[in-house]
């Protein structure tokens, strides 16, 4: 069964790639109702949905074979949010039959598909903590509210990238860069993630955990950063500096290599375009509607933000009473859900007291989807907490 759900994921991971070639070819028409768009976005849709289906089938494979719901670690809840963000685009999609969402919501979901493959995938036994009902309920409700949250920065990065004049020298033109050099680096996690795993780099060492205890952890990168106290079990590359022990150390590598191979892989694009990326996106997206895509980033935020206050701060204080004896500790993940929550609601409060439309609603949703990832990536990766179960 374990077996069955990872080529189900890996299908699906091959079907959304296939399905934004599809989608690109639907907005590459010449005419918003020509023969050619109307059959590249039949079959995106199809494919898409075929694709959803195997993830689903994942997602319920993988349930089965655990006896709970699969979102108990990290490489679980990451697929998790991958799988729900297709869900949400498929919904929206057949709401306002726009294909170049497609162009951005399939390839985020297949980059964090990639992403969860740093996480091992073994199955282990639940930790006391863990055995509740509340995991399923809490995770899932908080994953599903960061997906159509999601949303909402995809149709305005569409915006942006359309709107933003690439052709002269600005803040926005600069930090839309900033956006594309983000993605890319993404990429570059996936190449030195896939490149180290071939080759079957291992570095053992090691190191005093954050309560004064000798543990032992094996790098799959090069070591950049050492843990705590570390001392290396053969020969290997040298950490260039120590970290202290409530940051990890070995996650914190994998950052810097992903940031590494990035930025070369960013430069030479770059140097072969001749122009910033988004520059070269952008004749994709002449047929989206900029009212459309500024409705749809604001009705995304409204459904998505009461669903993610439910899941990550109401649900959560509710599952932290019964498995702490306490509903709030500041435990880094809880700081930056409540960070995410109230910047979504003075979104909110912005877009409609404050008249915040158009182009000043579109970053201000890109923005909230950075938090976002932030909590996914760095607070998980870097920052040890009581989540830390969640590896």
């Amino acid at each position: 069964m374990l077996q069955l759900s990872s080529t189900l994921l890996f299908t699906a991971f091959i079907g959304y790639l296939i399905a934004t070639l599809l989608f690109g070819g639907a907005v590459r028409g010449k005419g918003e109702n020509t023969a050619s768009h109307a059959r590249f976005a039949k079959w995106a849709l199809i494919v898409t949905l075929l694709s959803f289906a195997a993830n689903i089938g994942y997602f319920i494979a993988r349930w089965i074979y655990t006896g709970h719901a699969p979102v108990s670690n990290m490489f679980e809840f990451t697929t998790a949010f991958a799988m729900f963000i297709v869900a949400a685009f498929i919904v929206l999609y057949r709401m306002y039959h726009m294909p170049t969402l497609g162009l951005i919501a399939l390839p985020v979901a297949i980059v964090i598909i990639g992403y969860a493959s740093m996480f091992p995938r073994d199955v282990a036994p639940l930790i006391p903590a863990l055995k509740s009902h509340w995991l399923t309920i809490h995770v899932l409700t908080t994953v599903i509210g960061e997906a159509i949250l999601a949303i909402s920065a995809f149709s305005s990065l569409i915006y942006l990238v359309k709107v933003v004049d690439m052709k002269k020298r600005h803040a926005e033109r600069f930090f839309l860069g900033l956006i594309m050099y983000a993605m890319i680096v993404a990429i570059g996690f996936i190449g030195a993630t896939v490149y180290f795993n071939t080759t079957h780099y291992e570095a053992p060492f090691t190191y005093v955990d954050k309560d004064g205890q000798a543990a032992q952890i094996t790098y799959h990168m090069p070591p950049i950063f050492g843990m705590h106290e570390g001392e290396a079990q053969a020969e290997q590359m040298t950490p260039i500096v120590d970290m202290p022990a409530w940051i990890n150390a070995k996650k914190l590598t994998t950052v810097a290599w992903s940031l590494l191979i990035g930025t070369v892989l960013y430069i030479l694009l770059r140097l072969i375009a001749r122009k910033p990326l988004a520059q070269l996106i952008q004749p994709l997206l002449s047929r989206a509607s900029l009212p459309l895509l500024d409705e749809l980033s604001y009705r995304s935020v409204l459904i998505g933000f009461p669903v993610f206050t439910l899941g990550a701060l109401i649900f959560a204080m509710i599952w932290a009473q019964e498995a702490w004896s306490r509903m709030w500790g500041w435990d880094p993940k809880e700081v930056w859900a409540l960070i995410t929550w109230l910047y979504y609601a003075a979104f909110l409060h912005m877009r409609m007291s404050r008249g915040f439309t158009g182009k000043k609603s579109a970053w201000l949703a890109v923005i909230g989807f950075a938090i976002i990832m932030f909590n996914l990536i760095a607070v998980n990766l870097i920052i040890a907490g009581l989540h830390s179960y969640a590896e």
